[in-house]
């Protein structure tokens, strides 16, 4: 249990518009909490910065671990000139203007210019990315992007071998706590306030690593008493966060939580609770990409060659939110959610996939028989490669029965069709053709 009686007077006024997390962003490199495995003496980033010498660079992390308060200290402790775009709202003729303002404004010198942040850069297109090339590579700005999304996916190659990744990690429990505690004892308006701060369990874990999220939890929580003396317990704080707020996080339990009971529906050919779970998530703020790549391994996974449309359907749908954003993306997440739930459903490609897998770990590296191998050269050829291979387009029926299995898996089923009546159709079609041999 901790207690913080303070005995400043709280005068109300326009900065209390601005949320608890916002007012505690740190000013200072000194005083930022976190990821020391980047800032730690002799760490990579912090050699980089104590150099004055930052590459152009990605920040990738969960939300509320510092990534925007990083970059904003970086261009602070190196005095560099800071300009910040967001990829929700900006576009190529924002990143031209900030470029071509930079080039002209006579304090470009190499290694020492300006920096471009650019918030959530997994949502720019890739013309969008392409407009940043030049500027990066000549040096003209040193961009650093923050990104909740693996950059190998979601930025260009062209871009991210143009810049050094560096991973952001979760809050510990230790550094939340020396968040909050710190917000305590300088934040004005806490200060006001007598708290007793019994319990720290359910903020911890309804923050979900996100130190933003924690702050503005807390004071939610704060701004439910209309006394002086504040009392926090596990039970005040799950009260009063599930009166205001609908309980996901894009980073913890909940995100697993709902995303695997939208899969379990869909799976389980329910569409009404698929557009249920699907509307929390829309709610709690979900990045829709997130959950059209769960519906892509769905429609393989758990429908596949029932109705092999249903792959086809997702990868519009991936293609679709890529392009139109939010509100109406969630229409078209809806549309695909409700297709799937109502699709046939068969697992054999999943199946037939761990089954392969299986037998390789178990039977090794096998040889390729010889009428299968590449003969590129006359050594090969003189070896019998690919010798006694029949061409199946050669047949008029575009099949020949010949092996293409190792020798020691000759005859081995490895595809094993469910009771959908594509994939029997497919079974009747192995066994018509293979005449009985699988």
């Amino acid at each position: 249990m901790y207690t913080f009686i303070n005995s400043a007077k709280f005068v109300k006024n326009k900065t209390m518009s601005t949320p608890l997390a916002e007012r505690m962003r740190p000013k200072l490199l000194t005083e930022y909490v976190g990821q020391q495995h980047l800032l730690q003496p002799g760490a990579s980033l912090r050699k980089a910065i104590d150099s004055g010498m930052i590459p152009s660079m990605i920040l990738w992390g969960p939300p509320g671990v510092g990534k925007t308060t990083l970059a904003q200290l970086i261009a602070n402790q190196l005095k560099r000139p800071f300009h910040t775009l967001s990829a929700i709202s900006s576009g190529v003729k924002d990143v031209r203007e900030i470029i071509q303002k930079v080039e002209q404004s006579n304090l470009f010198q190499s290694g020492s210019g300006a920096i471009l942040f650019i918030d959530e850069i997994h949502r720019f297109s890739k013309s969008q990315q392409d407009s940043l090339l030049g500027a990066v590579e000549k040096g003209t700005i040193t961009l650093i992007g923050a990104t909740t999304e693996n950059p190998s996916f979601e930025v260009i190659s062209a871009l991210l071998s143009r810049c050094q990744t560096y991973v952001l990690e979760h809050h510990t429990k230790d550094d939340l706590e020396h968040i909050l505690f710190k917000a305590i004892q300088e934040d004005a308006y806490l200060k006001s306030k007598e708290i007793e701060l019994r319990e720290t369990t359910a903020l911890l874990q309804l923050s979900g690593g996100d130190a933003r999220k924690l702050l503005n939890i807390f004071e939610l929580v704060v701004g439910t008493f209309g006394q002086q003396k504040v009392t926090i317990t596990d039970d005040v704080v799950m009260s009063a966060a599930q009166q205001n707020t609908v309980l996901y996080d894009k980073a913890g339990e909940q995100h697993y939580d709902i995303i695997s009971a939208f899969i379990k529906s869909i799976r389980g050919s329910d569409p009404n609770a698929a557009v249920y779970w699907l509307a929390r998530m829309v709610e709690g703020g979900e990045d829709p990409k997130f959950i059209a790549r769960r519906m892509l391994i769905a429609a393989s996974e758990d429908i596949g060659l029932a109705n092999p449309t249903a792959l086809v359907i997702a990868t519009t749908t991936f293609q679709a939110i890529s392009v139109v954003g939010w509100p109406e993306s969630r229409i078209i997440l809806s549309q695909c959610a409700i297709y799937l739930a109502n699709s046939p459903k068969g697992n054999a490609a999943y199946t037939a996939i761990n089954n392969a897998q299986r037998i390789v770990s178990e039977t090794g590296n096998l040889p390729v028989p010889i009428h299968l191998r590449n003969a590129p050269t006359k050594l090969m050829k003189d070896l019998g490669y690919g010798a006694d291979y029949q061409y199946a387009h050669d047949s008029p029926t575009n099949f020949v029965n010949q092996e293409y299995l190792p020798d020691a898996l000759s005859g081995t089923a490895i595809f094993s069709p469910g009771s959908s009546p594509k994939e029997q159709e497919i079974a009747q079609n192995i066994k018509s053709k293979f005449k009985g041999k699988y």
